[in-house]
């Protein structure tokens, strides 16, 4: 009876593995049709996982809202109770390192050590780097380590989809490492003369204690979605002088104004939630009814005609802006409410705190030109990019900002796909606006109309640009330009060489022009030929 009973189970067990693997088999199919299900995946802290799974919010993403949030109430209390005055700098430094260092390790756990070790490899880097290659040292280390980072991610953890996310932090660092080290060097290897005016006013001439250095790259005011700053503003805000420094600048006394302004940020910081809330409320009831990977969708890129795709394409490039909406205005906010931001006053007399603003969302939304749109987005990102590469660059300053762009934000394809496009358009946008657009500044409403097609080319050459940065990878990147008949590389392919060959002609023309008037004038000044050329 026993073995037959041991034949029976063998017999109901071999019955069991079949039919789960059945199954197996079936619900494997199941969810290769249907989207995957929200990760919960995480190195950082497990503390919220029940909020997680109440929510079914990634892991991670609500450890990066927790930690904000109270950042947000820990920079009130810092900006009220440690002020420059009652606790003084060091301590200042100390608090806002520990509290960014907790921060940074209940987040992303033992990936955080790889932001303390580019942190600490690049500030060995500068106190023993010679002045005049300290930054070419400095940007090697910190461009190299983040590119291997990247790597990492994309090609150990299946493009990071399922992995904590720690790229944000170390990509901010990266920024504040890069851009100290030139700074350091135009304030102790160049001399004056040499540097432009912005260059003269952010150089450093003194190299940072290890305290300075790490409360810069490591505060909890900014560690986790930044925006970057200039290092002599924010040891400016440490030691209290930064508020002093922006009202000496702006001479209020001599702008009229009899009264001292309230130098509360409240104002600024509660504008910023509201738009922080309404950003997160259109992220959740619109973005994910619209998804960016619909445009490649093999039933809708076949039936679907052209306008219909330009349209959705249009929406929901529109719909995926305010989760970076969200993130880069909480980030704004934060440092507010610690006193860090104030840019000193407006024509009226009323506080500016968008020092270290990192968007301007009515610039983006109507802007009629490329340009507009590229400085009112990651607006600190752009700054940081003009100041290490575009005003240094000898040769082709637009075309290498570009590349750096891509390798600063990461290794996926779809990255490189959107900044050399955004290459060809932006030569063509700024070749199309020297060229035509004069033409309609006679009256209102042919400005009128030009605004309006300006804004709508602007805004679909956008969305053309970052759809695949937002697709990521190469085969959707392909389907979306097949879809959309590369319609703007076609057109800038075009446009390019003839804008190119009218603007030669023009000045020949000018040339031409300039060699008349030197035969009457054997004295040209040379300066206004040159602006006329």
């Amino acid at each position: 009876s026993e073995r037959l009973s041991v034949s029976a189970l063998g017999r109901r067990l071999e019955r069991a593995i079949g039919s789960f693997q059945q199954n197996g088999s079936a619900s494997q199919s199941c969810r290769m049709a249907e989207p995957p299900s929200i990760p919960f995946r995480t190195t950082g802290s497990r503390l919220f996982h029940p909020l997680s799974v109440r929510f079914n919010v990634p892991l991670d993403q609500v450890n990066f809202a927790v930690c904000q949030l109270f950042a947000l109430f820990t920079a009130f209390w810092f900006r009220l109770y440690l002020t420059p005055s009652r606790a003084g700098a060091i301590v200042r430094h100390l608090v806002v390192t520990m509290i960014g260092i907790y921060f940074a390790i209940f987040c992303f756990g033992w990936y955080s050590l790889h932001i303390f070790i580019e942190v600490t490899l690049c500030y060995c880097i500068m106190i023993t780097a010679n002045v005049s290659n300290i930054h070419r040292y400095s940007f090697v280390a910190a461009m190299g380590y983040l590119t291997l980072c990247q790597i990492s991610r994309v090609y150990i953890f299946n493009y990071g989809l399922l992995a904590t996310d720690f790229s944000g932090p170390l990509m901010i660092a990266t920024q504040k490492i890069t851009s100290l080290a030139f700074q350091i060097h135009d304030g102790l290897g160049r001399k004056d003369e040499e540097l432009t005016t912005e260059q003269r006013r952010l150089a450093v001439s003194a190299r940072p204690t290890l305290l300075e250095y790490c409360s810069y790259h490591l505060n909890f005011l900014g560690i986790l979605a930044g925006p970057t700053s200039s290092y002599k503003d924010y040891i400016a805000f440490i030691e209290g002088n930064h508020i002093d420094m922006k009202l000496i600048e702006e001479h209020w006394k001599q702008k009229g104004i009899k009264k001292f302004p309230d130098l509360s940020p409240l104002r600024a910081v509660a504008n910023k939630m509201l738009i922080t809330f309404v950003c997160l409320v259109w992220f959740t009831v619109i973005t994910k009814n619209f998804p960016i990977s619909y445009n490649v969708d093999a039933k809708f890129t076949n039936e679907a005609s052209f306008f219909r795709k330009l349209c959705y394409l249009f929406i929901s490039v529109h719909a995926s802006r305010p989760k970076y909406y969200f993130a880069w205005t909480l980030a704004d906010a934060i440092n507010n409410a610690g006193g860090f931001g104030f840019n000193g006053l407006d024509e009226n007399g009323n506080l500016r705190w968008d020092l270290i603003s990192n968007l301007n969302i009515w610039n983006i939304e109507t802007a009629t030109s490329f340009k507009m749109c590229l400085d009112s987005w990651n607006i600190q990102t752009g700054a940081w990019l003009k100041s290490v590469c575009y005003d240094r660059a000898p040769y082709f300053p637009t075309a290498l900002t570009f590349i750096l762009s891509a390798l600063w934000h990461g290794v996926y394809p779809g990255y490189y796909f959107t900044f050399t496009t955004a290459i060809l358009i932006t030569l063509a946008a700024r070749a199309m606006r020297s060229s035509f657009r004069h033409y309609f500044l006679s009256s209102k409403t042919m400005k009128l109309g030009y605004d309006f097609v300006t804004w709508a080319s602007t805004q679909l050459a956008l969305c053309y640009i970052v759809t695949p940065f937002l697709l990521l990878a190469t085969e959707p990147t392909i389907k979306f330009y097949k879809s959309m008949y590369f319609h703007f590389h076609i057109l800038c392919a075009f446009a390019l060489p003839i804008l190119a060959f009218q603007r030669q002609k023009s000045v020949t023309q000018i040339d031409l022009a300039a060699l008349r008037t030197n035969s009457y004038n054997p004295a040209p000044n040379h300066q206004q030929l040159k602006k006329e050329q």
